[in-house]
Protein backbone atom coordinates (compact mmCIF):
# COMPACT_ATOMS: atom_id res chain seq x y z
CA UNK A 1 0.00 0.00 0.00
CA UNK A 2 1.11 3.38 -0.93
CA UNK A 3 1.45 5.58 2.15
CA UNK A 4 1.47 9.52 2.26
CA UNK A 5 1.99 9.52 -1.22
CA UNK A 6 4.89 7.76 -1.21
CA UNK A 7 6.51 5.68 -4.29
CA UNK A 8 6.85 1.80 -4.65
CA UNK A 9 8.32 0.09 -7.01
CA UNK A 10 8.99 -3.35 -6.89
CA UNK A 11 11.67 -4.20 -4.09
CA UNK A 12 12.53 -0.24 -4.11
CA UNK A 13 10.47 2.24 -1.83
CA UNK A 14 10.10 6.21 -0.84
CA UNK A 15 7.59 5.67 2.28
CA UNK A 16 6.95 8.98 3.63
CA UNK A 17 8.81 11.96 2.47
CA UNK A 18 12.29 13.93 1.83
CA UNK A 19 13.70 17.13 2.00
CA UNK A 20 17.51 18.50 1.48
CA UNK A 21 18.26 21.82 2.89
CA UNK A 22 14.30 22.62 3.38
CA UNK A 23 13.44 21.77 -0.16
CA UNK A 24 11.33 18.61 -1.18
CA UNK A 25 12.62 16.11 -2.53
CA UNK A 26 9.61 14.19 -5.35
CA UNK A 27 9.98 10.31 -4.59
CA UNK A 28 11.72 9.48 -7.87
CA UNK A 29 14.14 12.18 -7.30
CA UNK A 30 14.82 10.85 -3.95
CA UNK A 31 15.71 7.01 -5.17
CA UNK A 32 17.80 8.64 -8.03
CA UNK A 33 20.18 10.53 -5.77
CA UNK A 34 20.71 7.33 -3.54
CA UNK A 35 21.48 5.04 -6.35
CA UNK A 36 24.17 7.02 -7.63
CA UNK A 37 25.40 7.20 -4.15
CA UNK A 38 24.04 6.04 -0.95
CA UNK A 39 25.22 8.19 1.37
CA UNK A 40 23.53 10.90 -0.50
CA UNK A 41 20.94 9.89 2.20
CA UNK A 42 23.08 11.73 5.05
CA UNK A 43 21.51 15.02 3.86
CA UNK A 44 18.06 13.87 3.80
CA UNK A 45 15.47 15.42 6.38
CA UNK A 46 12.15 14.49 6.59
CA UNK A 47 10.22 11.20 7.20
CA UNK A 48 10.52 8.70 5.41
CA UNK A 49 12.13 4.88 4.42
CA UNK A 50 13.96 4.10 1.52
CA UNK A 51 14.91 0.66 -0.08
CA UNK A 52 16.87 0.58 -2.88
CA UNK A 53 19.21 -1.91 -4.51
CA UNK A 54 19.85 -4.01 -1.40
CA UNK A 55 20.01 -0.61 0.68
CA UNK A 56 18.14 0.88 3.31
CA UNK A 57 18.08 4.74 4.86
CA UNK A 58 15.26 6.03 7.67
CA UNK A 59 14.93 9.56 8.60
CA UNK A 60 17.34 10.40 11.89
CA UNK A 61 14.38 9.59 14.64
CA UNK A 62 12.51 6.53 13.04
CA UNK A 63 9.23 8.30 12.42
CA UNK A 64 8.49 6.21 9.42
CA UNK A 65 8.94 2.49 10.12
CA UNK A 66 11.23 0.60 7.72
CA UNK A 67 13.22 -2.06 7.39
CA UNK A 68 16.29 -0.52 8.51
CA UNK A 69 17.42 1.13 11.71
CA UNK A 70 16.54 4.46 12.76
CA UNK A 71 18.69 7.41 11.33
CA UNK A 72 21.25 4.88 9.20
CA UNK A 73 22.08 4.03 5.72
CA UNK A 74 22.51 0.07 5.08
CA UNK A 75 23.31 -1.87 2.11
CA UNK A 76 23.21 -5.89 2.00
CA UNK A 77 23.10 -5.65 6.01
CA UNK A 78 26.05 -3.40 6.85
CA UNK A 79 25.52 0.50 7.95
CA UNK A 80 27.90 2.64 5.75
CA UNK A 81 26.69 5.82 7.04
CA UNK A 82 23.98 8.16 9.14
CA UNK A 83 21.53 10.21 8.61
CA UNK A 84 22.90 13.50 9.73
CA UNK A 85 21.33 16.53 7.84
CA UNK A 86 22.74 19.54 8.96
CA UNK A 87 20.85 22.98 9.27
CA UNK A 88 21.58 26.50 10.74
CA UNK A 89 20.64 27.26 13.94
CA UNK A 90 16.96 28.67 14.49
CA UNK A 91 15.11 30.07 17.14
CA UNK A 92 12.29 27.96 18.18
CA UNK A 93 9.75 30.63 16.14
CA UNK A 94 11.51 30.03 13.08
CA UNK A 95 11.93 26.30 13.56
CA UNK A 96 8.33 25.76 14.28
CA UNK A 97 7.19 27.30 11.49
CA UNK A 98 9.61 26.10 8.83
CA UNK A 99 8.64 22.41 10.33
CA UNK A 100 5.13 22.60 9.83
CA UNK A 101 5.41 24.93 6.33
CA UNK A 102 7.26 21.54 4.73
CA UNK A 103 4.12 19.59 6.30
CA UNK A 104 1.47 21.54 5.67
CA UNK A 105 1.05 20.41 1.29
CA UNK A 106 -1.41 18.05 2.27
CA UNK A 107 -3.03 16.37 5.19
CA UNK A 108 -5.33 16.92 7.87
CA UNK A 109 -4.52 18.01 11.48
CA UNK A 110 -5.42 16.35 14.77
CA UNK A 111 -7.00 18.90 16.96
CA UNK A 112 -7.42 18.44 20.34
CA UNK A 113 -8.15 21.86 21.73
CA UNK A 114 -4.33 22.11 23.49
CA UNK A 115 -1.56 24.32 22.71
CA UNK A 116 0.50 21.92 20.89
CA UNK A 117 -1.90 20.80 18.24
CA UNK A 118 -3.28 24.65 18.40
CA UNK A 119 -0.19 25.78 17.22
CA UNK A 120 0.25 23.76 14.77
CA UNK A 121 -2.76 23.96 13.43
CA UNK A 122 -3.05 27.86 12.78
CA UNK A 123 0.25 27.55 11.18
CA UNK A 124 -0.72 24.84 8.84
CA UNK A 125 -3.94 26.25 7.86
CA UNK A 126 -4.96 22.52 6.72
CA UNK A 127 -8.63 20.80 7.92
CA UNK A 128 -8.79 19.59 11.15
CA UNK A 129 -10.49 16.53 12.58
CA UNK A 130 -10.93 16.28 15.96
CA UNK A 131 -12.38 12.78 17.56
CA UNK A 132 -13.29 11.53 21.05
CA UNK A 133 -16.60 9.93 22.59
CA UNK A 134 -19.87 12.56 23.06
CA UNK A 135 -19.11 14.80 25.79
CA UNK A 136 -15.66 14.22 26.09
CA UNK A 137 -12.85 16.95 27.26
CA UNK A 138 -11.17 16.99 24.26
CA UNK A 139 -14.30 17.40 21.63
CA UNK A 140 -15.45 20.41 23.89
CA UNK A 141 -12.05 21.94 23.82
CA UNK A 142 -11.37 21.36 19.81
CA UNK A 143 -14.82 22.64 19.09
CA UNK A 144 -13.36 25.96 21.46
CA UNK A 145 -9.51 26.04 19.87
CA UNK A 146 -11.48 25.76 16.27
CA UNK A 147 -13.82 28.78 16.77
CA UNK A 148 -10.73 31.00 18.42
CA UNK A 149 -8.78 29.82 15.51
CA UNK A 150 -11.00 30.27 12.51
CA UNK A 151 -10.25 26.61 11.23
CA UNK A 152 -12.83 24.40 9.52
CA UNK A 153 -12.44 21.05 12.17
CA UNK A 154 -14.51 17.87 11.11
CA UNK A 155 -16.25 16.52 14.77
CA UNK A 156 -16.13 12.68 14.92
CA UNK A 157 -17.72 11.38 18.18
CA UNK A 158 -16.30 7.71 18.72
CA UNK A 159 -19.87 5.30 19.73
CA UNK A 160 -18.98 3.43 22.73
CA UNK A 161 -19.89 0.39 20.84
CA UNK A 162 -16.96 0.64 18.52
CA UNK A 163 -13.95 0.71 21.32
CA UNK A 164 -13.91 -3.20 21.35
CA UNK A 165 -13.22 -3.80 17.56
CA UNK A 166 -10.91 -1.00 16.99
CA UNK A 167 -9.22 -2.29 20.50
CA UNK A 168 -8.69 -5.52 19.38
CA UNK A 169 -7.16 -4.49 15.86
CA UNK A 170 -4.99 -2.27 18.14
CA UNK A 171 -3.76 -5.29 20.07
CA UNK A 172 -2.98 -6.98 16.95
CA UNK A 173 -0.44 -4.41 16.22
CA UNK A 174 1.45 -2.60 18.64
CA UNK A 175 4.20 -3.62 20.36
CA UNK A 176 3.95 -3.44 23.64
CA UNK A 177 0.24 -4.49 25.17
CA UNK A 178 -0.07 -2.50 28.32
CA UNK A 179 -3.07 -0.16 29.23
CA UNK A 180 -1.56 2.83 28.32
CA UNK A 181 0.09 1.79 24.76
CA UNK A 182 -3.53 0.05 24.01
CA UNK A 183 -5.49 3.43 25.20
CA UNK A 184 -3.14 5.97 23.45
CA UNK A 185 -3.52 3.33 20.43
CA UNK A 186 -6.84 3.23 20.51
CA UNK A 187 -7.48 6.96 20.22
CA UNK A 188 -4.69 7.05 17.14
CA UNK A 189 -7.31 4.38 15.85
CA UNK A 190 -10.00 6.76 15.59
CA UNK A 191 -8.28 9.56 14.40
CA UNK A 192 -6.35 7.75 11.59
CA UNK A 193 -9.73 6.18 10.11
CA UNK A 194 -11.46 9.95 10.39
CA UNK A 195 -8.32 10.90 8.40
CA UNK A 196 -8.69 8.07 5.67
CA UNK A 197 -12.89 8.90 5.79
CA UNK A 198 -12.21 12.39 4.57
CA UNK A 199 -9.34 11.73 1.91
CA UNK A 200 -6.05 12.09 3.93
CA UNK A 201 -3.03 9.78 3.93
CA UNK A 202 -1.15 12.40 6.26
CA UNK A 203 -2.17 13.29 9.84
CA UNK A 204 -0.37 16.22 11.53
CA UNK A 205 -0.01 16.07 15.04
CA UNK A 206 1.50 18.08 18.40
CA UNK A 207 3.41 14.50 19.73
CA UNK A 208 6.64 14.77 21.21
CA UNK A 209 6.11 19.03 22.55
CA UNK A 210 5.60 17.32 26.03
CA UNK A 211 9.04 15.47 26.04
CA UNK A 212 10.61 18.43 24.40
CA UNK A 213 9.69 21.45 26.40
CA UNK A 214 8.42 19.91 29.90
CA UNK A 215 4.38 19.36 29.59
CA UNK A 216 4.44 16.56 31.93
CA UNK A 217 3.06 17.18 35.64
CA UNK A 218 5.87 15.10 36.82
CA UNK A 219 8.28 18.15 35.54
CA UNK A 220 7.09 20.49 37.91
CA UNK A 221 8.45 18.45 40.86
CA UNK A 222 12.12 16.59 39.28
CA UNK A 223 15.33 17.29 40.16
CA UNK A 224 16.74 17.56 37.27
CA UNK A 225 14.06 18.78 34.50
CA UNK A 226 16.79 18.46 31.59
CA UNK A 227 17.92 14.80 32.66
CA UNK A 228 14.09 13.92 33.05
CA UNK A 229 13.36 15.16 29.50
CA UNK A 230 16.47 13.18 28.33
CA UNK A 231 14.82 9.91 29.62
CA UNK A 232 11.44 11.06 28.13
CA UNK A 233 12.85 11.77 24.73
CA UNK A 234 14.38 8.83 24.33
CA UNK A 235 10.90 6.90 24.80
CA UNK A 236 9.57 8.66 21.37
CA UNK A 237 11.09 6.13 18.50
CA UNK A 238 8.61 3.17 20.36
CA UNK A 239 6.24 5.84 20.19
CA UNK A 240 6.16 6.55 16.89
CA UNK A 241 6.39 2.58 16.59
CA UNK A 242 3.45 2.04 18.48
CA UNK A 243 1.14 4.89 16.59
CA UNK A 244 2.72 4.33 13.01
CA UNK A 245 1.93 1.15 13.48
CA UNK A 246 -1.87 1.72 14.22
CA UNK A 247 -2.05 4.51 11.34
CA UNK A 248 -1.36 2.02 8.86
CA UNK A 249 -3.82 -0.14 9.33
CA UNK A 250 -6.08 2.97 7.33
CA UNK A 251 -3.30 2.99 5.02
CA UNK A 252 -1.72 6.39 7.11
CA UNK A 253 0.79 8.29 7.78
CA UNK A 254 1.45 10.33 11.12
CA UNK A 255 3.21 13.74 10.60
CA UNK A 256 5.46 15.22 13.45
CA UNK A 257 6.80 18.94 13.16
CA UNK A 258 7.60 18.72 16.67
CA UNK A 259 10.23 16.33 16.25
CA UNK A 260 11.49 17.89 12.99
CA UNK A 261 15.48 18.03 13.93
CA UNK A 262 15.27 22.03 13.60
CA UNK A 263 12.34 22.18 16.36
CA UNK A 264 14.66 19.68 18.21
CA UNK A 265 17.70 21.62 18.04
CA UNK A 266 15.99 24.55 19.36
CA UNK A 267 14.32 23.62 22.21
CA UNK A 268 17.94 21.52 23.32
CA UNK A 269 19.29 24.77 23.32
CA UNK A 270 16.84 26.11 25.94
CA UNK A 271 17.80 26.54 29.57
CA UNK A 272 15.56 24.82 31.82
CA UNK A 273 14.05 27.41 32.99
CA UNK A 274 12.32 28.29 29.19
CA UNK A 275 10.58 25.03 29.80
CA UNK A 276 8.97 24.99 33.15
CA UNK A 277 9.20 27.80 35.67
CA UNK A 278 7.15 29.02 38.39
CA UNK A 279 4.56 25.97 38.28
CA UNK A 280 4.17 26.41 34.52
CA UNK A 281 5.16 23.86 31.86
CA UNK A 282 5.85 24.12 28.41
CA UNK A 283 6.70 27.79 28.85
CA UNK A 284 8.93 28.76 25.41
CA UNK A 285 6.18 27.19 23.51
CA UNK A 286 3.56 28.58 24.94
CA UNK A 287 5.03 32.25 24.17
CA UNK A 288 5.68 31.45 20.43
CA UNK A 289 2.04 29.76 20.82
CA UNK A 290 0.83 33.54 22.16
CA UNK A 291 1.73 34.92 19.04
CA UNK A 292 -0.52 33.39 16.83
CA UNK A 293 -3.80 32.75 19.08
CA UNK A 294 -5.26 34.44 22.27
CA UNK A 295 -3.61 33.88 25.28
CA UNK A 296 -5.99 31.76 27.24
CA UNK A 297 -5.70 29.46 24.43
CA UNK A 298 -1.71 29.53 24.55
CA UNK A 299 -1.97 29.11 28.34
CA UNK A 300 -5.11 26.46 28.50
CA UNK A 301 -3.91 22.75 29.88
CA UNK A 302 -5.25 19.48 28.44
CA UNK A 303 -5.66 16.23 29.26
CA UNK A 304 -3.29 13.28 27.34
CA UNK A 305 -5.08 11.82 24.36
CA UNK A 306 -6.42 8.82 25.80
CA UNK A 307 -7.99 10.77 28.53
CA UNK A 308 -8.81 13.75 27.06
CA UNK A 309 -11.23 11.64 23.93
CA UNK A 310 -12.76 9.25 26.74
CA UNK A 311 -11.12 6.04 25.42
CA UNK A 312 -9.12 5.12 28.10
CA UNK A 313 -12.44 5.90 29.95
CA UNK A 314 -14.29 3.52 27.54
CA UNK A 315 -11.41 0.70 28.06
CA UNK A 316 -12.03 0.65 31.69
CA UNK A 317 -15.86 -0.17 31.40
CA UNK A 318 -15.71 -2.76 28.38
CA UNK A 319 -13.16 -4.55 30.29
CA UNK A 320 -15.38 -5.23 33.52
CA UNK A 321 -18.32 -5.53 31.30
CA UNK A 322 -16.65 -8.82 30.20
CA UNK A 323 -15.99 -9.94 33.69
CA UNK A 324 -12.25 -8.34 33.98
CA UNK A 325 -12.06 -6.00 37.25
CA UNK A 326 -8.50 -5.51 35.91
CA UNK A 327 -7.61 -3.88 32.53
CA UNK A 328 -4.64 -5.57 31.86
CA UNK A 329 -6.15 -8.95 32.17
CA UNK A 330 -8.72 -8.15 29.58
CA UNK A 331 -5.99 -6.81 27.36
CA UNK A 332 -4.00 -10.13 27.50
CA UNK A 333 -7.54 -11.92 26.59
CA UNK A 334 -7.54 -9.51 23.36
CA UNK A 335 -4.07 -10.36 22.64
CA UNK A 336 -4.28 -13.97 22.98
CA UNK A 337 -1.91 -14.25 26.05
CA UNK A 338 -2.42 -16.21 29.26
CA UNK A 339 -2.31 -13.88 32.37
Amino acid sequence: MNIDRSLSEGREWVRGWVEVGGAKLLPGEALSRVRSNPLAATAFGGEFSLSWDGCTARDRLGIVPGGGPAGKITCRGDTIGEVNPQYPRMDLETAIREAVRLRADEGVVALSGGVDSSLVAVLAGLPCLAVGVEGSHDLEKADSAARLLGLHCTRVAIHPGEVEEALAAVMSVIPQKNAVDAAIGTTVFFITRAARDMGAFRVLTGQGADELFGGYARYLTTGDIESQLATDFATLGAQAERDQAVAALHGVLLSLPYLDLRVVDAAKALPPERKVAGGLRKVALREVAGRYMPRDLAWREKKAMQYGSGVAKEIRRLSRSKGYPRTGDYLAHLAGERT
